[in-house]
């Protein structure tokens, strides 16, 4: 294990196995501990990088389950040996608790283990055969087998929130290695030394198992013209990204205007509405509006499944349920946010809603820097559908209650939805009718829906779904979590009276 009272970034990118210096650097910003200069990217490293991910899929595109299982394995055991020094730089750059780095890279390895664990299973590959019929009339039928192959080079943007389980080993990455294509990270300028050591650990994994060392690439920091230049490169074949709206359709659009478009598997946040039905309510509206102050200030509220706006009838039982929820909110202590711009756009966002006639506050406090407190605000339906920046994603502690008159309205309101990654119901028994004419609107809306509990805890396993529709994500048909998320990076492609010789392994 990695002495972490050693450890000092050395700033610079990895590039298929070579570490290398840019002409300029940046200064991260640490919420606490010192500052570190970090090598700037460039249009030109990214060439390098999407050059040697193309050399490198001629031979990982065709390595064996094994052999990437192996991989997998050995990058999960090269981060748990650097444990120390990345929960040091971890909390340092993102301000988040030495428990949650912990937790997180105890994800982070995880989904490696569980992609090195899927892949030899073989399910996702989707075998298919049909049989040469030479006899059938009027036409006899050709031998056809069907398998999943890797589409190439992929580009993963590191995202702000998650420095480890959506980074530069995070679920994008494995998920693509997984399937045998090579990847090229652009690092989030918000960690950059948590990215720094786990690409030492992604290396040092290359060179245990032999693979290529074009499989993977680290480019830190850089303008947006770096992000441009990674979307647009002509050897890249898909884009996983998470972050914000704003930014990740930019991206989605450049994938688009490529003279060869290609996907964009975005995640883009979502407000995650929950249902609070009458019967629910009377039980226990005053407990589940504390365990939704608990949901809203989790992390400070910087999950893209923190549950904003609950959705409530008017009448004492809602009424119990909003006193709860501001009662435990009051307690909350102010937490550290990811960045200084986060924490900004936290207080630009709150500032909609105390400028609205139509919005009532409820709890408003000030955040003061990088810290931030929650916020309560309520409105009606016929404001909150009247007005779309209500529905705006507000990344960060801050709830709102959208009251309703009955059963009617709150299915219109739930019409009313955009697309989300998750949706809830809150509900007993008596509720069920209710909630038989929700459940068909919100599986439309949302790609995971919830009873009786909070969103903000997404399992990694199989039958995981962490997308939605637009603006969720911009695919609705993938998942950013879970082993379905493999299927991003394949292709379908049928082989027609090909003799064994010349069929991909795995269909032999």
């Amino acid at each position: 294990m990695l002495d972490k009272s050693v450890f000092t970034p050395h700033g610079k990118h990895l590039i298929a196995g070579a570490w290398v210096a840019g002409e300029t650097t940046f200064a991260s910003e640490p919420a606490h501990g010192p500052s570190h200069e970090f090598s700037v990217g460039t249009p030109a490293l990214v060439d390098q990088a999407c050059k040697a991910a193309e050399e490198a899929f001629w031979t990982y595109g065709y390595t064996t389950r094994e052999a990437r299982a192996e991989f997998l394995n050995a990058i999960a055991d090269e981060i748990e040996a650097r444990a120390e020094a990345i929960t040091e730089i971890g909390t340092q750059e993102t301000g988040l608790p030495e428990g949650r780095l912990q937790g997180e890279r105890g994800r982070t390895t995880g989904q490696l283990r569980l992609f090195a664990s899927h892949i030899l299973k073989g399910d996702y590959l989707d075998r298919r055969h049909d049989e040469a019929l030479p006899d059938r009339q009027p036409l006899p039928r050709p031998d056809i087998k069907l398998v999943m192959r890797p589409i190439g080079p992929v580009a993963v943007f590191g995202a702000s929130n998650f420095p480890l389980a959506f980074s530069t080993a995070g679920g994008d990455t494995a998920a693509a290695l997984a399937a045998g294509c090579p990847v090229v990270v652009k690092g989030h300028g918000a960690h950059p030394g948590t990215g720094e050591i786990v690409a030492e650990a992604i290396l040092a994994a290359i060179e245990k198992t032999g693979m290529p060392k074009g499989v993977f690439s680290l480019v830190q920091g850089g303008k947006r013209d770096v992000g441009q230049a990674l979307v647009q490169h002509p050897l890249i074949n898909a884009v996983g990204f998470t972050g914000s709206l704003g930014g990740g359709r930019a991206l989605f659009d450049l994938c688009a205007q490529r003279e060869v478009p290609i996907p964009f598997f975005g995640e883009l946040g979502s407000v995650n509405p929950m249902f609070l039905l009458p019967e629910a309510m009377k039980a226990r509206g005053a407990e589940i509006g504390t365990g939704w102050a608990g949901s809203l200030t989790m992390g400070a509220g910087q999950f893209c499944t923190n549950p904003g706006i609950a959705v409530v009838e008017t009448g004492p039982a809602g009424d119990a349920f909003v006193a709860a929820a501001a009662e435990a909110l009051k307690g909350a202590s102010a937490q550290c946010m990811l960045t200084d711009g986060i924490a900004q756009a936290y207080k630009d966002g709150k500032s909609r809603f105390d400028g609205r006639n139509a919005v009532k506050p409820v709890l408003t406090t000030d955040s003061e820097g990088r810290s931030a407190l929650p916020n309560l605000f309520e409105t009606d339906a016929a404001n909150y559908l009247q007005d779309h920046a209500l529905g705006e994603e507000v990344f960060g502690p801050l709830g709102l209650v959208v009251r309703v008159s009955g059963a009617d309205e709150m299915e219109e309101l739930a019409r009313g939805f955009e697309g989300q990654l998750t949706a809830t119901i809150h509900m007993d028994e008596g509720d069920t009718g209710l909630a038989q004419r929700l459940v068909p609107v919100l599986e439309r809306k949302a790609g995971r829906l919830l009873v009786n509990g909070f969103p903000t805890g997404v399992e990694v396993c199989d039958a995981m779904v962490h997308g939605g529709p637009y603006p969720a994500s911009t695919n609705f048909g993938a998942t950013s979590v879970g082993t379905l998320s493999i299927r991003r990076f394949l292709r379908p492609v049928s082989y027609q009276n090909l003799p064994d010789a010349l069929l991909p392994g795995d269909l032999k």
